[in-house]
């Protein structure tokens, strides 16, 4: 039976090779290679080009080798279905971040149900103190967001030159701005 691994990294300037090394170092013979680069987590373990692709070829009973859990899926919910996927079809997953527990056996299930809610535990205190940064700063008056690129003046001469019949595209040239910029300023969303 044929040993399969998988990498992923969020950018184009990263690389899987160091997550390569990592399964063989850790006794792996990696026999079929397969690497999403430039694929953010937030990307579902099937909608991911080289692991969709990997799932073509693994065979029922084969071993699929990770280095971290979240190469499997982007939230709890799907790399639980991944496993559980996976596990329908006898494939024995090894995620080396959890010593080499295979996930599909009854106490790697046990083990991916705990990490599961502890990830999502973190996830929601984040998002907490996320909004309360946020809630915190706009009490203390600070402006979000990105920086705007036109500073009050330049906006009422882009809305006096537009009522004037000057188009949206000259004042983009003129003020160097993205048509959209000004189309943000002469017609603002309600």
């Amino acid at each position: 039976m044929a040993t399969f691994a998988y990498g992923r990294v969020s950018t184009t300037e990263q690389t899987t090779e160091n997550q390569r090394r990592e399964i063989e170092a850790a006794g792996y013979q990696v026999d079929y290679w397969f690497a999403d680069e430039g694929v953010s987590g937030k990307v579902s373990a099937l909608q991911r080009p080289q692991f969709a692709k990997m799932l073509g070829q693994i065979r029922d009973g084969e071993t699929l080798v990770v280095t971290k859990l979240d190469r499997l899926g982007r939230d709890a919910q799907d790399v639980g279905a991944t496993i559980k996927m996976l596990a329908a079809r006898r494939i024995e997953v090894i995620v080396l971040q959890l010593g080499k527990l295979d996930l599909t056996s009854t106490a790697g299930k046990l083990m991916l149900t705990m990490l599961a809610a502890v990830a999502e535990m973190e996830r929601d205190l984040l998002v907490e103190r996320t909004q309360a940064g946020l809630a915190r700063a706009k009490a203390e008056g600070k402006t979000l967001g990105r920086p705007s690129k036109t500073n009050d003046e330049q906006r009422r001469q882009i809305a006096a030159d537009y009522a004037a019949g000057v188009s949206v595209s000259e004042l983009a040239r003129r003020f160097a701005v993205s048509r959209a910029n000004i189309l943000g300023i002469v017609k603002p969303s309600a």
